[in-house]
């Protein structure tokens, strides 16, 4: 017996991918290669397509004896969503129907979501646990919770045991070839722009948090990975049948944080160049979000086990510690900044 991993080709799935292997577990990988990689996942039975296909998941499904599905596959760019919000509705909800079509049809037992701390938009709380109130203020955000309920509803219906894994802040790699090669998150946005000899931009350091910019959960993905197993293998041994569990690390940290331990690990820390410039505020970052993790930890006994500093320094592996280059032309005299980056919740 197989667990289907959709989108395990991609960043986080082939860390979910490489885990589930690990721990001795069977695993078929669907992924479209719009955003994944193959080389990620050697020796992996790879099956290239959509979880939009509904006749290639009807083959899959019924060629391989799949006991489980962990959906990772998604659309994830906030500021993508807001400028097209069906391609998001078409691709993380339609798909999401199609792919649960298929799943009931052929008979299996459990169902995994990733899904996103998104789906709590901006909670006024100092920790986010699994009751606090879901208002997305993106359509990424909507996409996840509307997939939410909707496997909710289809395991009232059929008995379809689950569970939605809300992520934070994902970073880091477990090993170099696995890393993230996306711009879209915090510390590789600040990779790129210290490999190219520019200072980091930061959005906004006046938020009502300590150091005026944002603060956020960041968790390890190597620890996300570990959550997905251990969640995975509670759903097949009857241990739980319906979880909804924050994966974070339950500290907050802020992005100004973040960014001076990545100019520490880069050897920028003193490089006046390298200080980063401060732009306005983006609409919608709310000023703190960090998780509750105590739920996964009581239920299964999981938690976190990297630091901010582990994360940073792994990506930075991930991206081959190159050596940096002295400031971009224009770049010598940066505006000095009181903060760090603001990144939208994944």
């Amino acid at each position: 017996m197989a667990w289907l991993v959709t989108g395990g080709a991609g960043y986080i799935g082939a860390h979910v991918v490489d885990a589930m292997r690990q721990a001795g577990e069977d695993v078929v990988v669907l992924d479209d290669l719009s955003t994944g990689d193959a080389a990620r996942i050697p020796g992996v039975d790879l099956v290239v397509g959509s979880v939009g296909d509904a006749g290639l998941l009807t083959r899959l499904l019924a060629g391989r004896a799949v006991e489980g599905v962990v959906h990772v596959a998604a659309k994830k760019q906030v500021e993508e969503s807001v400028r097209d919000p069906l391609l998001y509705y078409r691709e993380n909800v339609a798909g999401l129907v199609t792919l649960l079509e298929a799943v009931t049809a052929a008979g299996v037992p459990s169902f995994v979501f990733s899904s996103s701390a998104a789906v709590y938009g901006a909670p006024d709380v100092d920790l986010v646990t699994e009751a606090t109130d879901c208002r997305p203020v993106n359509p990424y955000g909507e996409t996840k919770l509307v997939g939410e309920r909707v496997v909710e509803a289809l395991a009232r219906a059929t008995g379809l045991r689950y569970a939605h894994l809300r992520y934070f802040n994902v970073a880091g790699c477990a090993r170099p070839e696995l890393a993230d090669r996306g711009r879209s998150n915090l510390v590789p946005m600040v990779f790129e722009q210290l490999v190219a000899g520019r200072p980091p931009r930061v959005f906004g350091d006046d938020h009502p948090t300590p150091d005026g910019t944002c603060v956020r959960d960041f968790v390890h993905v190597a620890d996300v990975a570990s959550a997905h197993v251990a969640v995975a293998q509670a759903l097949r041994d009857g241990r739980t049948a319906a979880l909804t569990a924050n994966i974070g690390r339950g500290e907050g940290v802020s992005v100004r944080e973040v960014v001076e331990i990545i100019r520490a690990v880069t050897g920028t820390a003193d490089a006046p160049w390298a200080e980063p410039v401060v732009e306005p505020r983006r609409a919608g970052d709310p000023p703190r979000v960090v998780a509750s993790a105590d739920l996964l930890r009581d239920r299964l006994g999981w938690r976190a086990r990297h630091d901010v500093e582990e994360m940073v320094r792994s990506a930075w592996a991930g991206w081959g510690s190159p050596a940096l280059p002295g400031p971009a032309a224009g770049e010598s005299d940066p505006v000095r900044a009181g903060g760090g980056r603001a990144t939208p919740v994944p």
